[in-house]
Order: structure tokens, then C-alpha cells, then sequence
């Protein structure tokens, strides 16, 4: 995308076409603006027009470009933040709303696909969050009980059935997640572009918001080469953010993620290796995750930018770390490499932002965005369209608010993961 192909890897290469879009150019009106192609803006843009509204959507780039096109494709169900915690954070009220939300994101994430048809390499067989030391395994023990007590259909397994759904004994157990997945995470973005084209909405890419004005009940948001009238401005830009919402970016502190994508394995590799096609991701401080594609690539990731000295030693890393993990796979060779940025908040939990009268947003998802991304999309239309106040969301308003030494602390998870990597002797 955009000519480099650190950006999105083997998502680019593997996903179908966007649909055909162009800059905005003049002035049109709309009820609804959206600033941001990703899960939430797609999502909100998606919902809106099939309850009638006049949408259209302002991408900066292409749709897709910011963290909706470089994740690992896991469709998780929750946050980081232990269950049990949300409430304590949050309050009783906005703490249980977004646990019953959150909880439950994956499966609207899999009806959209299964209602629009989209072709993004779904795969419904849950997720392993895997422990590592007799540490990990308490805390996915924990996490296990909160979400056991509340209902989800989650599993506690044992080291040898960990092992028998990975391939690996690295692992002292895991907590199977049967309501979460995977998918092909560009591909699910461009499906949900065609679908909202499909109900109506106006998507131009190419178009950065360079300014807005308020004029009487409705706003103006301009580009270079045209503007938008309209009621209401949903802004969707999340960790990518610039412009007139930039402090949406500048709230959150950037922990770039790295995936590199072997070479198709073959039969006997793919029998033994997440023969079940689950996600995984372990507890480690410094997590690496990993799944496999429909074609059979192992897509392998953990903390790191494939930048400057960060390119040989993550890669490097990398090949030893699945070689330490699955012996039988021998020397791996990669097929694609990219990188991102996951934007982190303070207390590693969402925001609602309302930057203005009639200007909502949600953002901060903090390494999960698939499924939040596209529930908190739905519930800003349905705020939008008045069947939901802004009492009854699950999250508080609050303002955006920069965090201390973020850009020492950027620069520190940069750094440290290579020093992480370069001494880590395991994986």
C-alpha cells in the first residue's frame, strides 16, 4: 500500500480489490460525516445507511491503511484489562455495558460477514491465549474464572492438550476462547467498505480533513479539494490520527507490532501445527502471537518496527523463536514482513470523545480492534440515529488528554524490544 510493502505484507497480496473510490471533489451534503476508513468508521458508515441516513466516509489514505490493515486478525472478545477490573475502572454502570458489549463483539463482527458475504478467511474456532511459567498460567487462570462466572464459553486446558491444539510443549496451558476467531483483517475491512457502498454511502479515499467550521446547526468539513456538509462528524481515526483530531494520537502512546509471514507449509507441517486453525498469543510482558493463513502461511508477530537496526534483529529473532517453538519446521523462510502501530491508552481501556456539539468519537483500542472497532461503530449510529443516548453508552465522556513522556516511552518500546529480542534465549 502506497508503494511499500512493510506496510501491510501479506494482507495487501492476499486480500480482494477495495471498491473503485475516488478524492472528494466540490461540495455535497450528507446527514452523517465520517472521518476514517477502518472497522469504526466502515462500521458506523455501514449501519447509518441502512437505517436510511445520507453517508459519506473521508479516508486520508486507502481504506484499511491504518491499523485495520496491519493487525494480526484475531477477532478477540474483551479487552487486556481483566474482567473483574472494568468495573473498578470504569464504574459498576459503563463497566458491565462494556463487558456485556465486548464480550459479546465477535459475534456481530461474524454475522456481518456471514450477512454481506465477505470474503475474508474467517475461521470460528476460537482463540488460545497461551501461558507461559507458572505465572502465565495463574493469570490466565484468573482470567478464566472472571469470564467462567459471567457466562462466556471459555475453557481452561491443560500443557498436553495446549500442546496437542499448537504443536509446541512451550506452553504450561492455555484459555480457549470459543467465541473469538480469525480472519483476514484487510479483506474484512474492504468487505465492509462494499457493503457500505452497497447500502449507499459515498466513500472517498485520498481525502484528508484539513479543516471544519460550524455553521448554524450543521458543520462543514473541508478537504483540499472539496467539503462536506452535514449534521453530524463521526471521527474514526483512531491511532493513525492527523489534522483536526490528531490529539486522538496524541492520547495514545504508539507500540509498534511487527508479523512476519512464512512460505506456505505443507500437509504433513499443517497437521501438526494449529491443525484446529486457532489464534494464539502468549502472557508474555513482550508477546509474540501467531496464526496460520487459509493458504497454510504461519504468520508470526511480536513487539517491534521492522526500521532501521529493528528489521535484522526481529527477523532474526523470529526465525530462531519458531524453530525454538516447532522444532519440525526446521529453517523457515518469510514471505512477507510488515509493521504497525497499536495505539495504547493510559489504562489500557477505550475512549468516548465528544470533541463538539454534534462531533462523537471512540478510540484507543489498544492492540483489539476488530471486534470493539466494529461494535463501537454500530453504537455510534445507533446513537446518531437516537436509540441510544448518550447516558445509556458504555463508555463515560471524557477529553482527550495526553499522557506524560509519551513520546520517551515511544521511543523506549521501540528500543527495549530490540534488546528484548536480541537477549531472549527462548522465544
Amino acid at each position: 500500500m502506497l508503494n511499500d510493502p512493510r506496510s501491510h505484507g501479506l494482507w495487501e497480496k492476499t486480500a480482494p480489490e477495495a471498491p473503485t473510490t475516488s478524492p472528494l471533489e466540490g461540495a455535497v451534503s450528507a446527514d452523517v460525516v465520517i472521518v476514517g476508513g477502518g472497522y469504526t468508521g466502515l462500521s458506523s458508515a455501514l449501519h447509518l445507511a441502512e437505517a436510511g441516513s445520507k453517508v459519506v466516509l473521508l479516508e486520508a489514505k486507502e481504506i484499511g491503511f491504518g491499523g485495520a490493515g496491519r493487525n494480526v486478525g484475531l477477532i478477540n472478545a474483551g479487552m487486556w484489562v481483566m474482567p473483574n477490573d472494568l468495573p473498578e475502572v470504569l464504574g459498576p454502570v459503563h463497566g458491565e455495558r462494556l463487558l456485556d458489549l465486548l464480550g459479546d463483539a465477535p459475534k456481530l463482527v461474524m454475522e456481518l460477514i456471514d450477512k454481506h458475504q465477505i470474503a475474508c478467511e474467517l475461521e470460528r474456532n476460537g482463540t488460545l491465549h497461551c501461558a507461559v511459567g507458572a505465572d502465565g498460567l495463574k493469570e490466565i487462570e484468573d482470567r478464566a474464572a472472571q469470564w467462567s462466572a459471567r457466562g462466556a464459553a471459555v475453557t481452561l486446558l491443560d500443557a498436553a492438550e495446549t500442546a496437542k491444539r499448537i504443536g509446541s510443549d512451550a506452553y504450561t496451558g492455555s484459555l480457549l476462547d470459543k467465541r473469538a476467531g480469525t480472519l483476514q483483517p484487510l479483506a474484512y475491512a474492504r468487505g465492509l467498505a462494499h457493503a457500505a457502498v452497497k447500502a449507499g454511502v459515498a466513500i472517498h479515499t485520498s481525502s484528508p480533513v484539513i479543516a471544519t467550521e460550524r455553521n448554524g446547526g450543521r458543520w462543514t468539513v473541508k478537504t483540499s479539494s472539496g467539503e462536506v456538509s452535514a449534521e453530524w462528524i463521526i471521527v474514526a481515526t483512531d491511532a493513525y490520527s492527523t489534522g483536526p483530531w490528531e490529539q486522538v494520537r496524541s492520547e495514545q502512546v504508539h507500540l509498534p507490532y511487527f508479523n512476519f509471514a512464512t512460505v506456505p507449509l505443507g500437509h504433513n507441517l499443517r497437521q501438526l501445527i494449529l491443525p484446529g486453525r486457532e489464534g494464539v498469543w502468549d502472557t508474555k510482558e513482550i508477546l509474540s502471537s501467531f496464526r496460520m493463513d487459509q493458504a497454510g502461511r504461519l504468520v508470526f508477530g511480536s513487539v517491534g518496527a521492522l526500521r532501521n537496526t529493528g528489521l535484522a534483529v526481529h527477523k532474526g529473532w523470529a526465525k530462531r523463536a519458531l524453530k525454538r517453538l516447532f522444532p519440525v519446521i526446521g529453517d523457515v523462510e518469510f514471505e512477507c514482513e510488515w509493521y504497525g502501530q497499536i495505539g495504547m491508552t493510559d489504562n489500557a481501556l477505550p475512549r468516548f470523545h465528544k470533541f463538539a456539539p454534534g462531533v462523537v468519537g471512540f478510540s484507543g483500542y489498544n492492540g483489539r480492534g476488530i471486534a470493539p472497532g466494529t461494535v463501537f461503530g454500530r453504537t455510534l449510529a445507533e446513537h446518531i440515529l437516537g436509540r441510544l443516548a448518550e447516558a445509556d453508552l458504555p463508555l463515560p465522556l471524557t477529553s482527550p488528554t495526553e499522557p506524560n513522556f509519551r513520546a520517551l516511552k515511544e521511543m523506549w518500546y521501540e528500543a527495549g524490544a530490540q534488546v528484548a529480542h536480541l537477549a531472549d534465549a527462548r522465544f
